[in-house]
């Protein structure tokens, strides 16, 4: 057994983050400044996207989209159950209905045959998830979403440095990214908005900072105008200088991170031939590099002879570390009780929700440390 405990993930932070913030910390200008500017500016460049936001987190992303388009009662949103619940969640703060779909049962994303059947004359939004570093099919949903005219917010939380059919997630359409501390890149808490639609940019730019009619932060004024006037009631979901000053020097290093999260995912799918009880995701069959955000398997519970939840804490006696992602939102107790969703609605997506396991994964790991992994299932499934 290990020595020491194998997270499920760290945030690789080094004397570059570190400088970087402390920098920040001496300049006296630690809110939204000159370095949240430059990570938008950086993240454009580096997804291909138009136009991008920084933003507080991933979630207040998708709120403020729901209310720049002013999703509302009797409105339907169309997402996948397999996600976290941040995006059901933020429909229904809204006033508006989730309507879950079904995901493929080896790969958990979005089927959009399914998403098209779930349409209504109440559809509002699709909301598609990039599940674990890898891409929906974009071109599919795109082609529904022209023949309903309804627009597509993407949940790219997973996706950072995702490509899709030759093009990083992003570069096109909307979409909002995470950067949480578990994600490809992080910035402590935050994430990012994308849109080629300038309008829904000036959008959400205002609805970030309160409502203002111009930015928290004006180059030319070296601050925010203390005469700007609140053009609509607004939030409070800028992103500081400190996080983008991490989320810029980890932006320099996503490739180097996911070359290092592919290798050791590649160490995984060889070493799991092994254990015929835990089954891994397929990888789409579209065009995409893979990004490698989680590494998930699913617990053949009847080979096995146990339960998930009971070899995730196994794992953690034999110190190795777990993630859950996710357990479906359908069956969310909030869900169940006062939305009338029930098991047996969703089948690919309960079935993944009750066996699935994320297995450590993360950029300053090594191929020692899959092997413990590998070694300490085997052990489990064993019954020793």
């Amino acid at each position: 057994m290990r020595s020491g405990f194998l997270p499920f993930s760290k945030p690789s932070i080094d004397d570059r983050d570190i400088n970087a913030v402390v920098e920040v910390l001496r300049s006296g200008w630690i809110t939204t400044g000159q370095n949240a500017l430059k990570f938008e500016e950086e993240f454009s460049k580096y997804t291909g996207a138009p136009t991008s936001v920084a933003l507080a987190s991933a979630t207040g992303g998708m709120h403020l989209a729901l209310k720049a388009m002013e999703i509302g009662p009797n409105d339907e949103v169309i997402t996948p159950s397999m996600t976290w619940v941040s995006t059901p969640n933020t429909v229904v703060l809204c006033g508006a209905k989730p309507v879950f779909v079904d995901v493929d049962r080896d790969t958990l994303i979005a089927v959009p045959a399914l998403v098209e059947e779930a349409i209504t004359d109440r559809t509002r939004l699709i909301v598609p998830v990039h599940f674990a570093g890898a891409p929906a099919d974009m071109d599919a949903l795109r082609q529904i979403a022209r023949k309903y005219n309804i627009p597509i917010i993407e949940d790219a939380a997973h996706a950072v440095g995702t490509e899709y059919k030759g093009a990083r997630i992003g570069s096109a359409g909307t979409a909002i990214f995470s950067f949480h501390p578990i994600k490809n890149i992080t910035t402590g808490e935050g994430g990012m908005f994308t849109s080629d639609s300038p309008e829904m940019a000036d959008k959400m730019r205002r609805l970030k900072f309160h409502g203002l009619g111009v930015d928290a932060f004006d180059r030319k004024m070296q601050g925010r105008s203390p005469q700007a006037e609140v053009v609509e009631p607004g939030y409070k979901y800028n992103m500081t200088d400190i996080s983008a000053a991490l989320g810029r020097t980890q932006l320099s290093r996503l490739d180097e991170f996911i070359r290092k999260r592919t290798a050791l995912a590649e160490c995984y799918l060889e070493r799991l031939a092994e254990v015929p009880e835990l089954i891994p995701l397929k990888s789409p069959p579209w065009p995409c590099l893979h990004a490698w955000h989680l590494f998930i398997v699913r617990l053949d519970t009847d080979r096995a002879g146990l339960g998930r939840d009971d070899f995730m804490e196994a794992m953690k006696r034999k110190n190795i570390g777990t993630g859950l992602h996710f357990r479906a939102a359908h069956l969310q107790k909030f869900y169940r009780e006062n939305m009338g969703f029930e098991r047996g609605s969703l089948p690919a997506t309960e079935w993944n929700s009750d066996r699935i396991c994320s297995l450590p994964l993360f950029p300053d790991m090594h191929a020692e440390d899959v092997d413990d992994v590998i070694g300490a299932a085997k052990e489990i499934l064993a019954g020793k």
